[in-house]
């Protein structure tokens, strides 16, 4: 199907979102009147610019507050869609988007409406132009899509259709199902654009929350199937007022949207992708850092081992039981601090993972690789994260613990099992898109957003995972951006006895000790939970954060951050799902903080 995005869902210039549009591969446009008129650019040379690019402009919009007026008004309102048709002729748009009418001048006559816009519709098809009726979900007094439909179905004119918005249908709690009782010839267009389930004025809603299909609550693919099963054929196209995506760059918002399209068309079966190859779990973290001392102290006294160094690159392996970090202190490392660069997932293909994230415009990333090095491919997660395909200790498959040499370490004994989770901080424009990203791309369930209390605001978070939870990972943005040191991505290890790995950090001296905790927080769990003898006092003594869910229990602790990442041990027992979100704001504050009696 043909894919469209309307230019008010990027950002920039006019020229400037038509060209992210076309890098994007959609295949048109629909014009916002808004940036035609503050372009320099004649319609003619906007024509020729879309035509350079490969695009068609499928839409023009929006006309207002049109029709069920006083004849003396719709007579002026004729007079200014005369003008609007000379433009796309020369622009060389065939169709015009008409809102239903908020004009506190219309009247609640349906009658008269389907009369003015029939009329309109004849002035229209005297330029070659198409009118396309929508029902704003504020609408004065045509809201719902099936009312709009009875208009337009009442005034009988062959260049009168109807637009349907998934927006404007979904906010209103509407059936989408009785779309299906409309002629597919008579649905000129479909625009869609998911949201958030806000309760909030819808009007505030759709102008600034609404997001790509994937990206909210709303059952967008339910929606398009019940168009699709009318026969329609026209473009998906995507209308999308944000106030995020308004401020980004506009090539990768445009990626974005153009593979919420190609996941979308995936769902409802109108696009043939590679399957998805989701990950079994996670091979490595890659930690880069400018000074690798204080990093290994602390992995160190958290019982791991340097178990190996790459032959041909500054890059060294720790492990302890299944758990694996890379320390990376190569000469293109950054200089602002420690943090997490890379993730290797376990993928039952690699080969295949790679092909399903370039087909949905996620294209393997180039890499430096030595003749003897093994073929590992990796793409990029929208904040800059790079995600290896791995294979390890698979017979037949290339094994990227080759490219390691062993340095023969003293065993040590390991409380750690693996990676239980990785915390990936996104700057605050790609938080929807990372979700989108993961759940596409690699497979993953995106769960339900949550907000956790800040000192200095809300901070957003969401987690991807796969079936059975050997991958986690947890997506936050920040209220402060630029604060590197709390919002700091952070990795969690998992332990059978979380009290045993504490005490054991805490008397190798490893990273100046666990985050302490303040006494409140243990008088708090005192009043809410019941607990064995001297239970409370060994958390309140190592730290140690504490929380139930109907699953199970979760016990957990914090060491300091080091750079932009820091580290957790958790103990999950009887099936805990969760992350330890009602202790987020507990932790936060207490690195805070940390921070302010330490400058860093």
């Amino acid at each position: 199907m043909r894919t469209s995005i309307a230019t008010v869902s990027l950002s920039g210039s006019l020229t400037e979102k038509l060209t992210a549009a076309a890098r994007a591969g959609f295949d048109g446009v629909e014009i916002f009147e808004n940036d035609l008129l503050a372009s320099p650019l004649t319609p003619e040379e906007i024509r020729a610019r879309c035509a350079d690019l490969g695009l068609g402009i499928d839409l023009y919009q929006p006309m207002r507050d049109i029709e069920a007026v006083p004849e003396d008004e719709f007579a002026r309102n004729l007079r200014r869609a005369r003008h609007k048709f000379e433009l796309m002729r020369r622009l060389g748009a065939d169709t015009v988007l008409v809102c239903s009418s908020v004009s506190p001048h219309a009247v609640d006559d349906d009658a008269l409406a389907a009369e003015q816009l029939s009329r309109l519709a004849g002035l229209a098809q005297e330029s070659g132009i198409r009118v396309a009726y929508e029902a704003l979900a504020w609408g004065r007094h045509v809201s719902t899509y099936d009312h709009a439909w009875r208009i337009v179905e009442a005034a009988g004119h062959p260049a009168l259709g109807t637009c349907l918005d998934s927006f404007h249908i979904l906010s209103r709690g509407s059936d989408p199902k009785g779309i299906e009782d409309i002629p597919g010839e008579k649905i000129f267009f479909l625009q869609l654009a998911d949201a958030p389930l806000l309760a909030m004025d819808v009007l505030q809603w759709s102008r600034h929350y609404r997001c790509f299909p994937g990206q909210g609550g709303f059952d967008i693919a339910g929606l398009v199937r019940h168009v699709l099963r009318t026969g329609y054929d026209g473009p998906l196209s995507l209308e999308v007022f944000n106030d995020v995506f308004r401020q980004a760059e506009a090539g990768p918002t445009a990626v974005d949207a153009r593979r919420s399209l190609l996941v979308l068309q995936e769902t409802v079966g109108r696009a043939a992708l590679p399957e998805p190859v989701v990950p079994t779990g996670v091979a490595f973290a890659e930690l880069v850092t400018p000074d690798a001392e204080p990093l290994t102290a602390l992995l160190g006294a958290l019982g791991f081992t340097r178990t190996a160094r790459h032959r041909g690159k500054p890059v060294a392996l720790w492990e302890q039981g299944d758990a694996r970090i890379l320390v990376n202190t190569g000469p293109a490392v950054r200089r602002d601090g420690t943090q997490l660069a890379a993730i290797g997932l376990e993928s039952p293909d690699p080969a295949a993972a790679a092909r399903r994230a370039e087909a949905l415009l996620a294209p393997v990333l180039p890499r430096r690789r030595a003749p003897g090095d093994a073929p590992l491919d990796a793409v990029a997660a929208p904040d800059g994260t790079e995600l290896f395909f791995c294979a390890t200790g698979r017979p037949g498959l290339p094994d990227w613990r080759a490219d390691f040499e062993d340095t023969d370490p003293a065993p040590v004994p390991a409380t750690v099992r693996c990676i239980d989770h990785l915390a990936l901080v996104q700057p605050w424009h790609h938080f929807d898109e990372a979700a989108l990203f993961h759940r596409g791309v690699l497979g993953l369930h995106a769960q339900e957003s949550v907000d956790v209390a800040d000192p200095y605001g809300l901070l957003r978070s969401r987690a991807v995972t796969n079936t059975d939870g050997s991958v986690r990972i947890a997506l936050t943005v920040g209220p402060a951006p630029t604060d590197d040191t709390v919002h700091a991505q952070h990795i969690a290890l998992a332990t059978d006895d979380v009290v045993a790995s504490a005490r054991r950090f805490r008397d190798a001296g490893g990273g100046g000790g666990l985050l302490p905790v303040p006494a409140n927080y243990y008088d708090d769990l005192a009043a809410r939970f019941e607990f064995a003898d001297g239970e409370l006092e060994t958390y309140r003594d190592l730290g140690i954060l504490y929380d139930r869910d109907a699953h199970g229990v979760f016990r957990h602790c914090y060491t300091r951050t080091v750079g932009r990442v820091f580290f957790e041990l958790v103990q999950r027992d009887d099936g805990y799902r969760g992350y330890g979100a009602p202790n987020a704001p507990v932790r936060l504050a207490a690195q805070h903080a940390v921070r302010a009696l330490t400058g860093g």
